[in-house]
């Protein structure tokens, strides 16, 4: 027989925790490729290369940008998802606040585990 380990709002703390990682890598990951960008650009222009000296890599890196971008789409949808779960379980309605961040939770995480 299979006994429950963890409660409901442990559960939920975790995974609000570990999403609002998930949202911040991602917007992360996109100023470092903005950075990558600009340095790369820059770099072309500051040893006065040719005007289209390593295109291909630009070219690449911005589809990984758009990766990115589309990827949050979907972590958005994922978190639109949880919301409807949460509510539909009795878990509540918490509203996201605007710019979550993993501090704001991480003492209720630690007091719950």
């Amino acid at each position: 027989m299979m006994t429950n380990t963890m409660t409901t709002s442990v559960a939920q703390l975790r995974i609000t925790r570990d999403l609002h990682e998930a949202e911040a890598a991602l917007d992360e990951a996109l100023i470092r490729q903005a950075n990558l960008l600009a340095t790369m650009v820059g770099a072309r222009r500051a040893t006065g290369v040719a005007p289209f000296m390593g295109q291909e890599a630009l070219m690449r890196l911005l589809k990984t940008q758009q990766a990115t971008v589309d990827a949050g789409g979907e972590l958005a949808r994922v978190h639109g998802r949880l919301r409807q779960i949460a509510v539909e379980t009795g878990g509540g309605n918490d509203a996201c606040p605007p710019s979550a961040r993993v501090e704001d939770h991480a003492s209720d995480i630690a007091k719950a585990a």
